[in-house]
């Protein structure tokens, strides 16, 4: 199947099917070419409805979840955004598309790498991608939109903390088999409003805390 029937079909049948229905999000997944974010020897997946393997066992997004994500942070042109998880780069490009500035954090400075090639590929350059775990540099800069492309097995409230009056924060909480994917608004300098958007099951953030294990 030639790229941009496939392209379309993902749009239409994978991500559209799903409740993606913003225009705007819609274009920017015809847009951004999947297939230069995913592995040579994951080519034939680019558009299909997968998790496609990374290394250091990480996984891109599925479309569908990636589209659901980019709904609900929605950042309008002038947006500065956090990507937390660069991965191969596919849903931070999407979002440096949308938006006016995006920096991202990746924890595996050869996934880092892949990403800056990537994106410098598809002809975005500006794209700020820095080597580090997310969970340990909390600073001063605010952001209007944040995604956090793996999970968090507990809630964790700092990168609530990092968001301007009215920023959102798309974030996926649990443990498989069911995790909660939500939205988190700033509705004030102390208070937040939470929306719980749908089920999925993606990859922990490294380093993340979790639960402490049961036992007798």
């Amino acid at each position: 199947m030639q790229t941009a029937q496939a392209c379309e079909q993902m749009v239409e049948q994978q991500v559209r099917a799903w409740d993606v229905l913003d225009e705007r999000v819609l274009d920017v997944m015809r847009r951004v070419p999947r297939e230069l974010f995913v592995p040579a020897a994951q080519r034939y997946r680019a558009y299909a409805d997968v998790e496609v393997p990374l290394p250091r066992e990480q996984h891109m997004l599925r479309p569908s979840v990636a589209g659901r994500l980019l709904q609900a942070l929605l950042p309008l042109e002038g947006a500065q955004g956090l990507c937390v998880g660069s991965g191969s780069g596919f849903v931070t490009a999407c979002l440096a598309s949308m938006s006016r500035q995006v920096r991202a954090v990746e924890i595996f400075p050869e996934l880092a790498e892949l990403s800056r090639r990537n994106l410098a590929a598809c002809g975005l350059r500006d794209v700020a991608i820095a080597e580090g775990d997310a969970l340990q540099s909390e600073g001063a800069t605010r952001y209007d939109v944040i995604a956090l492309t793996a999970s968090l097995p507990l809630y964790d409230a700092r990168f609530e903390r990092l968001l301007t009056l009215g920023g959102r924060l798309f974030v996926v909480v649990g443990a498989a088999p069911v995790m909660d994917a939500r939205l988190v608004t700033r509705t004030g300098e102390d208070s937040f409003t939470t929306q719980s958007l749908f089920e999925t099951v993606i990859d922990p953030l490294i380093n993340a805390p979790r639960p402490p294990a049961f036992s007798f």
